[in-house]
């Protein structure tokens, strides 16, 4: 697979807590030197990449990040706020409190209130396969596809574990056509980076492809 189809399936990602303006910067200007998908950053950067880009590249962030576990009307804030700032696309993490408790209904409902305010904008759940069990995937999956998401997202790459080609084949297998995979977290090389594609990922949450391709120029 050629590497430019790799990295046009990557969203070039800095969340690390410690991340200043000057490190977004860089990952804002690599995004747009090698094509991806888009950038994916913090909310409080959201407003001044913008400015700094000025439409060249899309801007991705993260709602209720990493935990999920913020009410529901925060989340829809989060949200509201990402938009007006001039965030492109939303990767909103789901409630994996709900999810053990049985409580899918709250889950669906807490997806379709954050999809009414990002209508027009890519919109990614991401589900923390990590904690979750198989049946609980599926059924995410069902949700996911249910609610008008664009994308199904494996891990927040904060919790106990990320991307899996296992629960990527998975969740390829239940989600519906209408909705896209994004494999994200310890995504560490190119060969597992095709590898994921191939097995139906159609976004990469990654920064470390582009620092792969950046270290094979020297």
């Amino acid at each position: 697979m050629d590497i430019k189809e790799i990295l046009s399936k990557c969203d070039h990602t800095l969340l690390k807590q410690e991340s200043t303006w000057e490190d977004i910067k860089v990952i804002c200007d690599d995004a747009v030197k090698y094509s991806t998908a888009s950038v994916c950053i913090p909310p409080c950067y959201v407003k001044q990449a913008a400015e700094y880009l000025g439409g060249r590249m899309k801007i991705a962030t993260v709602i209720g990040f990493p935990n999920g576990n913020m009410t529901t009307e925060v989340k829809v804030f989060e949200t509201e706020d990402a938009i007006r700032n001039g965030a492109d696309e939303i990767d909103m993490v789901i409630n994996i409190g709900f999810v053990k408790a049985g409580e899918y209904d709250k889950v669906a409902r807490e997806i379709e209130e954050i999809r009414k305010v990002s209508e027009g904008h890519i919109l990614k759940v991401i589900i923390e396969t990590c904690l979750l069990t198989d049946d609980e995937k599926i059924k995410l999956c069902e949700i996911v596809t249910r609610s008008g998401a664009d994308y199904i997202k494996t891990s927040t790459g904060f919790s106990t574990g990320g991307a899996t080609f296992e629960d990527v084949k998975l969740m390829r297998a239940h989600v519906g056509a209408n909705v896209g995979v994004k494999a994200s977290g310890g995504i560490s090389t190119i060969a597992d980076a095709e590898k994921f594609i191939e097995l139906g990922a159609g976004r990469l949450g990654t920064s470390r492809i582009v620092k792969l391709v950046k270290e094979g120029e020297k």
